[in-house]
């Protein structure tokens, strides 16, 4: 409802539209690509994907995601190869206070070593009071640790993957790999519930 608020004020003030125009049209938007965006296959839990990729964005989306649900929050997120790598371990100790279960996972390692990436992420947790194969884990291929994620959420709980959003690629090396969280989250669904769906994207790290 505050969302709902806020872009009536950003619409009517800021464009001078009218004010029945722009509530009316409220019901027909569907958000933003990839910024908490709903994934629905049918599954008795709520799945999310989110572009949150920095430590701030990523404390954001946990909070909001709290009260979305009634079960656990498991988030699923990694770090990006060759940029702040300080943000990687901000990352990791923000999710193991906020989240119920943290799977540590590829995301743009490029040139970097993504074992590297996720021993940085994990050690983090670890210095913040996490335990690992407790509360967190890591998953380098990105596909498994989202359909790892959907496994073991129950009904109520919240699955959310972070950190690609609306994003077509992921690089590793200097390839860009074909890559959408969104398309991954249903062909993990798809999977865990035995429906149709998407193909699970292939990485270098899929087995």
């Amino acid at each position: 409802m505050s969302n709902c608020l806020a872009a009536l004020g950003a619409t009517v003030g800021a464009l001078g539209l009218d004010f029945a125009v722009a509530v009316n049209a409220i019901p027909s938007f569907t958000g933003i690509p990839g910024r908490m965006e709903r994934i629905e296959m049918g599954q008795p839990f709520t799945a999310i994907v989110d572009f949150a990729h920095t430590p701030n964005a990523l404390k954001v989306a946990l909070e909001t995601a709290r009260p979305m649900t009634k079960g656990r929050v498991i988030a699923v997120f990694g770090s990006a190869g060759l940029r702040d790598v300080e943000k990687r371990k901000l990352m990791a100790a923000e999710s193991v206070q906020q989240a119920d279960i943290t799977i540590l996972t590829a995301e743009d390692p490029r040139t970097e070593s993504l074992d590297g990436i996720l021993e940085e992420m994990a050690q983090a947790a670890t210095r913040q009071g996490g335990k690992e194969n407790d509360n967190f884990i890591r998953e380098p291929d990105r596909g498994l640790a989202i359909f790892k994620a959907v496994q073991m959420a129950q009904p109520d709980d919240l699955v959310i993957a972070c950190g690609k959003g609306h994003e077509q690629s992921m690089c590793f090396g200097d390839t860009e790999y074909p890559w959408d969280d969104r398309t991954a989250m249903k062909a993990a669904l798809a999977q865990l519930l035995h429906v149709e769906g998407p193909e699970m994207p292939k990485l270098p790290t899929s087995k």
